[in-house]
């Protein structure tokens, strides 16, 4: 029997085709439109983005701004506070990292990305010690949930940054000052030294002339002679400076160490976690400093990674998967390295991989044995499915 015969004994079928030929006749033909949403997403968040460095700016010794515009003549919309992916190719080895937008969204010409030297820091010393004017890289669309939701997060807000945790915060000054927008603002800004400090001048400028942001800048490691805020951004400090802040909506970024203390100074404050949005940056400098970590892991334990139905690799404890699997040349989709995006949810087949609690793993992967190797620290031997 035909396919067509098939069709004909289907219950309702004759009635379907009389009231396709009614629509083909008389109902509005929009077949040249096929694909337009498609398009239009496509160009609001398109997967990959073509970048150019246009200009290259110090801001401080250890801190360099990167100002990138589009190769494709188009740069999507951004919230403040999100960031950007940044894809690099360095010594073979294909990788990437995310780096939150300091430019202001009012302007759609280009994203600025401020990176600070790292120690030991793999892609940030190749930035800031290699990278020229008119050198070209591809990253992801902008990406994050750390911005400010008018509807939910009202208009007094109280930012704290540390070291190059104020970048998604500059971003949100900018814009605020740029378009004018009602809300009061007062930044706390931790560094070491006053050196250290990332857009010292226009922050500066920026409250002197806009009486509804405050700056206050906390210095750790003080020269002789320093007459400004010491020590470190302690509840009492907070408590001191800001008054009530119960009401407020807070954000904190910076170092993992240092929001780690603020969070317990905040916490001590009794400050609900509702009024509270923080921004990681990626893995921990020291995983074995992360609670639950278990102490006979050490660092340098190696194991064997099996990629199954195609490869073995090495890999050690005290360094994330994904780095291992980009070391070797495989390289998993990723946006955040936060284990945040779960872009980079990869199947568990059998070992055992720590995770820091700051994970935001959902219940069906944990379930089903995912992980995200961004932030999965291997215990043992492992074999995944990719």
């Amino acid at each position: 029997m035909s396919t067509q015969a098939i069709k004909t004994q289907i219950e309702g079928y004759s009635e379907i085709q009389r009231e396709i030929q009614v629509l083909r006749k008389y109902a509005v033909d929009r077949s040249a439109g096929r694909g337009e949403v498609a398009r239009i997403i496509n160009q609001l968040h398109p997967k990959t983005l073509n970048l150019k460095i246009s200009q290259i700016r110090k801001e401080t010794s250890s801190a360099t701004t990167f100002r990138l515009v589009s190769q494709d003549l188009y740069l999507p919309p951004f919230q403040a506070g999100q960031y950007i992916n940044l894809f690099v190719e360095i010594g073979g080895i294909k990788t990437s990292r995310p780096y939150s937008i300091s430019s202001s969204p009012s302007q759609s010409g280009y994203y600025d990305i401020t990176v600070r030297r790292v120690k030991d820091g793999f892609v940030s010393t190749f930035l800031l010690d290699r990278v020229k004017v008119g050198d070209i890289f591809q990253s992801t669309s902008p990406a994050g949930q750390f911005y400010h939701n008018p509807l939910f997060h009202g208009r007094d807000l109280i930012f704290i940054a540390g070291g190059s945790g104020i970048t998604p915060f500059m971003s949100m000054i900018r814009e605020i000052t740029d378009r004018g927008l009602n809300r009061r603002v007062q930044l706390i800004y931790g560094n070491r030294t006053v050196d250290d400090i990332i857009f010292e001048k226009e922050i500066s400028r920026i409250s002197a002339y806009h009486k509804n942001l405050t700056i206050h800048t906390v210095i750790s490691e003080p020269d002789k002679g320093y007459k400004g805020l010491t020590g470190f951004i302690t509840g009492e400090l907070l408590k001191n400076l800001l008054g009530d802040i119960d009401d407020k909506m807070i954000y904190v970024c910076g170092p993992e160490a240092m929001y780690t203390f603020v969070l317990t100074q905040l916490k001590e404050l009794n400050i609900p976690q509702r009024k509270i949005r923080v921004e990681i940056f990626g893995p921990p400098a020291d995983v074995t400093s992360q609670p639950d970590w278990p102490e006979s892991a050490g660092t340098n334990s190696s194991f064997n990674v099996t990629i199954k139905g195609k490869t073995t690799i090495k890999t050690r404890s005290g360094e994330t998967l994904m780095n291992s699997l980009e070391r070797a040349g495989v390289v998993l989709e990723a946006s955040c390295r936060s284990g945040e995006c779960s872009l980079c949810r990869t199947k568990l087949v059998s070992g055992k991989v720590f995770q820091p609690a700051s994970v935001k793993l959902r219940e069906s992967d944990r379930a089903f044995g995912y992980i995200h190797p961004c932030m999965s620290y291997p215990l043992e031997d492992l074999e995944i499915l990719i």
